[in-house]
């Protein structure tokens, strides 16, 4: 089976839902790769997720490097795409350059996630000239959290519903193989896919786009305090592994493990 790619992604539009979750290690990318999905975002959500933030805000282009390369050893045949921090965008488009070679030339992502709309449409254009392809995020930008004042839904008035669409095919029109749309009321979302020819794959946004990605903490119970209320949980993994821990902790302080049996027979090998 060939590795998907940006182009199959785009033509998947109209024809098959896109699946799509995060990951940030080897480990948990050939779980989700073995079971099919179609594109995994190492976003900065690791910063939630994994590096004990209260946000996405404090991950940088180092961090998620790390991560990046980590998601990229295990070779998956979903298409890896890297999330460009906070900061990033705004700052001059050859330092962007830089940290978008570095996620895919040295990390070996084959795509970058770019939060925002029509006013970065220029510096998504500019991007996807230079050979890297990129993948658009509208509705609730969680880098922007403290600018919007907390997270919220949106596309509740017209005028909301009208600014989406024009940020989806500003990034359309810049080079963008797909959007990912975040909390965006549900016939809003499908307004604004039904607007872009690319995959709208939404997170918190309704069943009318084009595919659709979750945390991959939430999918298996490994969030740390509450989901959020668009999530859904596939497995209990969170609960599994305290249960793994305090049996394995109750053993060792019994006794009961390292068994005398197993220790004396590896040693007469």
């Amino acid at each position: 089976m060939p590795r998907v790619s940006t182009l199959s992604i785009r033509k998947m539009k109209g024809v098959a839902k896109v699946v799509c979750t995060t990951a940030y290690d080897a480990a948990f990318t050939q779980l989700a790769d073995a079971a099919g999905v179609d594109l995994i975002i190492v976003g900065d959500s690791l910063g939630n997720t994994m590096l004990g933030f209260s946000s996405t805000i404090p991950v940088t282009v180092d961090m998620m490097a790390h991560h990046v390369a980590a998601v990229a050893r295990a070779r998956p045949n979903a298409l890896v795409v890297a999330d460009v921090p906070f900061g990033e965008t705004a700052r001059s488009f050859e330092r962007l350059l830089d940290s978008c070679i570095r996620f895919v030339q040295q990390s070996g992502a084959d795509a970058v996630k770019i939060e925002g709309g029509v006013e970065l449409a220029d510096t998504i254009l500019r991007l996807t000239r230079s050979g890297i392809p990129v993948m658009g995020h509208i509705g609730l930008l969680p880098q922007r959290v403290n600018q919007i004042g907390g997270y919220r839904r949106f596309g509740k008035t017209p005028e909301e519903v009208a600014a989406l669409i024009a940020d989806a095919q500003a990034v359309e029109k810049a080079g963008a193989f797909a959007i990912v749309a975040e909390m965006i009321a549900h016939d809003a979302a499908r307004e604004v896919s039904a607007s872009v020819g690319v995959p709208v794959i939404s997170i918190g946004s309704g069943p009318d786009c084009d595919g659709c990605v979750l945390v991959s903490t939430d999918i298996l119970g490994l969030t740390p305090g509450a989901m959020p209320s668009f999530a859904k949980k596939y497995a209990d993994l969170g609960t599994a592994a305290r249960e793994a821990f305090a049996a394995y902790a109750a053993e060792v302080r019994s006794g009961a493990f390292p068994e005398k049996k197993k220790t004396q027979a590896n040693e007469s090998k």
